[in-house]
């Protein structure tokens, strides 16, 4: 009997030792885990303060959102932050590319007048100097590439201005269609050397009066014009249209010429972009008209559109505020 009763206590001290146990492991858990996941609270915390500082330079973080709703906010956070980086790393390599394609295009570009003229005086260097039927004509064929390399520079010196903060223009009251003409005299040769006819369209023969840069619209005209005429077809035309569109004049320079592919058409304005590299290596010109034509558009508030067929020709469009 005392053995039974002996057996029974030592079974209730075994409880109650395992009880105490329990109840030192339960506290003991409790507690380090209130503590964890303050500490975990607190890393966090420092986490999205950080991201919200990238996201938010001068925003205050909201210092209300609650604990429980943090770690889903983070989560939100971290995957738009990421994104955004993603989507800056994907603009730095365009613009990477952009840079290598741009210094590869001006290289050629200044190369190939360099090597013509380095051709010429090292040909009359070795003799053609004394040659009166040659030593003229070898100096006029050097000073056309040195016309050329000028014109390079200058074009680059216009679109660096064009492509800084802000482009200084000179606003006047003008008529768009008597500018046209102008441009069409100083075209004339050009065109006539091509058997292009430069035309306006027969409606457009009245007055058209802008309020705009008359020196820079020149600039746009002309190149646009030239741009035409280079890539037209002989005894084609290139015809001028203006449409009255309430505020403003919308202008179109329409030619039969060669026309453009549907997939060019989206870099057509960037510097020294050629459709056709084969063909545009032997027409005179920069490469930097179009982009600095767009520039100059775009400092009046404007843009300027292409449509394009090929075999047909290409219409580009601008408009600009009348006066």
């Amino acid at each position: 009997m005392f053995l039974v009763y002996e057996n029974l206590h030592s079974i209730t001290d075994f409880y109650k030792m395992l009880l105490v146990v329990l109840l030192i492991m339960g506290v003991t858990f409790f507690i380090v885990n209130f503590y964890l996941e303050k500490f975990l609270l607190e890393k966090v915390k420092v986490i999205y303060k950080t991201i919200n500082n990238f996201k938010r330079t001068k925003t205050i973080l909201n210092s209300e959102v609650k604990d429980s709703d943090l770690l889903e906010e983070v989560n939100k956070d971290v995957h738009a932050w990421s994104q955004d980086k993603l989507g800056r790393i994907e603009e730095l390599q365009i613009q990477e590319n952009f840079r290598k394609e741009f210094i590869g295009n001006l290289s050629h570009e200044l190369k190939t007048p360099l090597f013509t003229i380095q051709g010429y005086i090292l040909t009359l260097l070795d003799g053609a100097l004394d040659d009166p039927q040659h030593n003229e004509l070898f100096l006029k064929k050097a000073a056309k590439s040195v016309d050329r390399m000028t014109a390079l520079l200058e074009d680059l010196d216009s679109i660096t201005a064009a492509e800084g903060a802000e482009l200084p223009l000179l606003k006047e009251k003008f008529d768009i269609v008597n500018l046209t003409n102008e441009v069409f005299e100083l075209l004339e040769s050009t065109a006539a050397s091509s058997k292009i006819e430069l035309r306006l369209k027969s409606s457009n023969q009245k007055s058209e009066f802008v309020n705009a840069d008359r020196e820079k619209i020149t600039q746009v005209l002309t190149n646009l014009l030239l741009n035409s005429v280079k890539y037209g077809n002989k005894e084609g035309y290139t015809e001028v249209r203006f449409y009255d569109m309430d505020d403003t004049i919308l202008i179109e320079i329409k030619d039969d010429g060669i026309g453009i592919e549907e997939e060019h058409l989206p870099r057509l304005f960037e510097r020294f972009y050629r459709v056709d590299k084969s063909r545009s290596r032997h027409i005179a010109g920069t490469g930097l008209g179009l982009a600095i034509t767009k520039h100059i558009l775009e400092a009046h508030g404007h843009d300027i559109s292409v449509r394009s067929t090929v075999g047909k020709g290409s219409t580009f469009a601008f408009s600009l505020t009348k006066a």
